[in-house]
């Protein structure tokens, strides 16, 4: 009785009307490339995506609809070889000054150095919650699906369906979670060679540009989205559906296996950045 309570109230918290989301796959009708003058190109009769970046300019784009809680997959290959300095970014995000986002970003590096792939998740424009990972696999060789799982119990980070991490709804304990604010697919090919491979410390090599990034097989079927203002209508809440999935013990313990393996950075373990005490989520289960 107490679980229903709770989803009825997580309900009404999030009871903007949405619309149900099927999408097709295509890049032609799911996104638009919004910047890189030509950098970035679909092929493939919509099935492909590639994102290049030279010395000029990285490209990009983003999805036609918003998102309020969803289960999105997309299939990627990163730069291949020496990718030091690129930044492959893959997130939700809304707009204005108090923004929520949830992030995947994909830091390069020296031929032979594995990727850094950085999470994040921003509630009323407010991030430092980042975990780092190495991956268990080389992410230029092939294409591996990588997920976010949104619903109003919690945020699942998955990787070939593998969960890496989990950012739950801790607001009864006045830890903000993003729950309102609806938000677009974003992704791009960019240079941050100030901060992206060790610190800084290896540039862009740019004889080995054009870096190219790829996608394909882009899954928002199980969602609760909008292509206009217009189009709200109420997202299926059964409780047995992707809109109350957790981590069962099977999943948990996938999890553990990769931050006990594959983790390398935690903010909720990290006493020199927070020496006052760590964000109040680090102490909740």
């Amino acid at each position: 009785m107490a679980a229903f309570a709770t989803k009825q109230s997580l309900l009404l918290l999030s009871s903007l009307l949405l619309l149900i989301g099927v999408s097709t796959g295509s890049f032609y009708d799911n996104f638009d490339i919004t910047w890189g003058d030509g950098r970035a190109n679909i092929f493939e009769t919509g099935q492909l995506l590639t994102c290049t970046l030279d010395k000029i300019s990285g490209s990009g784009f983003q999805s036609k609809k918003e998102y309020l809680f969803g289960k999105i997959d997309m299939k990627m290959k990163l730069v291949a070889g020496n990718s030091a300095g690129t930044v492959t970014a893959y997130y939700l995000s809304s707009k204005g000054k108090t923004w929520d986002e949830i992030d995947f970003e994909f830091l390069g590096n020296v031929t032979g150095q594995p990727y850094v792939l950085h999470t994040n998740v921003f509630t009323g424009g407010v991030g430092n919650r980042e975990m780092q990972f190495y991956l268990w696999f080389d992410p230029t060789a092939d294409f591996h699906t990588y997920t976010v799982l949104w619903n109003p119990l919690n945020i699942i980070f998955l990787v070939d369906g593998i969960p890496i991490r989990v950012f739950k709804n801790n607001e009864a304990h006045g830890v903000a979670y993003p729950k309102s604010q609806p938000m677009k697919i974003y992704s791009s090919l960019w240079e941050a060679d100030d901060w992206a491979t060790q610190g800084g410390k290896v540039k862009t090599d740019w004889t080995n540009a054009p870096f190219s990034a790829s996608y394909r097989s882009f899954n928002d079927v199980d969602c609760c989205s909008r292509t206009s203002p217009w189009n709200w209508v109420t997202c299926n809440a059964n409780k047995n559906s992707w809109m109350w999935t957790t981590l069962n013990s099977n999943q948990l313990g996938q999890m553990k296996w990769v931050q006990d393996e594959y983790m390398i950075y935690n903010y909720c373990t990290d006493f020199k950045r927070f020496p006052q005490g760590f964000p109040t989520e680090c102490y909740l289960d």
